[in-house]
């Protein structure tokens, strides 16, 4: 069974938007769990002290690496081979590739900084990779480990309807997503493209594919670069 640890300072946050919708009722059916470990009940002292300042000066605190390694040590085997992961926003960029790596191993163990960061040491220490969903700042890891899991969760078998659903995405071929259409036929004077209509699939299956293309090509021009790097390497 996949399992996600999360490591945080506030585990009230979890399961939250995990527990509904297709995580939710996949987590109902025993497809996957989640435990939520609170750091601070390894904090120092009788105010379970989680954080000091900075050393060599500045804003802000650092999160302690004796008090989030203790966290750790008291919460993990340590023959557990699950990838272990901070969300920072200094991390590598999470991919659908690296989603679709991290659905196929046994889970994730997942630890959201607070404050200014983590100590180094424990970073180092507990040979944790730093993942980012976005070059933009959180509060807090809790919305970045959500959104990992989330996009973990919904590929593990039997939790879309069909397999195929998440073959056709944004990123599963490299490029953005095409247009969708349904009912009804004509909504506020617009029109479903006519070719969706034609019942030729092969033609429907161009018409998409020459979408995805425009589309990436006006919104994300950069994966169409990538796309080409890869080919050039293969030739």
């Amino acid at each position: 069974m996949w399992r996600a640890d999360v490591f945080t300072l506030f585990p009230a946050m979890f399961p939250g938007p995990l527990g509904t919708s297709l995580a939710g009722e996949a987590m109902q059916r025993g497809v996957w769990q989640l435990a939520a470990h609170d750091i601070r009940d390894h904090g120092i002292g009788r105010h379970r002290t989680v954080d000091d300042t900075p050393a060599g000066g500045g804003p802000g605190m650092v999160m302690r690496a004796d008090v989030l390694a203790a966290s750790f040590d008291a919460s993990l085997q340590k023959d557990d081979l699950r990838p272990r992961l901070v969300m920072s926003p200094r991390g590598m960029p999470l991919t659908q590739a690296r989603v679709r790596n991290l659905a196929s191993t046994e889970g994730v163990i997942i630890v959201c900084g607070r404050f200014e960061g983590i100590d180094e040491r424990v970073i180092a220490a507990r040979q944790l990779e730093e993942v980012s969903i976005g070059d933009y700042v959180l509060s807090g890891g809790e919305l970045a480990a959500m959104v990992l899991i989330d996009a973990c969760v919904r590929l593990l078998p039997g939790v879309m309807g069909k397999e195929a659903s998440g073959q056709d995405e944004s990123f599963e071929n490299g490029l953005l997503e095409y247009p969708h259409y349904t009912r009804p036929r004509i909504f506020e004077g617009r029109d479903i493209p006519a070719i969706l209509l034609s019942g030729d699939h092969a033609k429907v299956e161009a018409w998409r594919h020459a979408e995805a293309l425009r589309i990436t090509q006006e919104r994300r021009p950069e994966l169409l670069e990538k796309m080409a790097g890869k080919e050039l390497k293969k030739g």
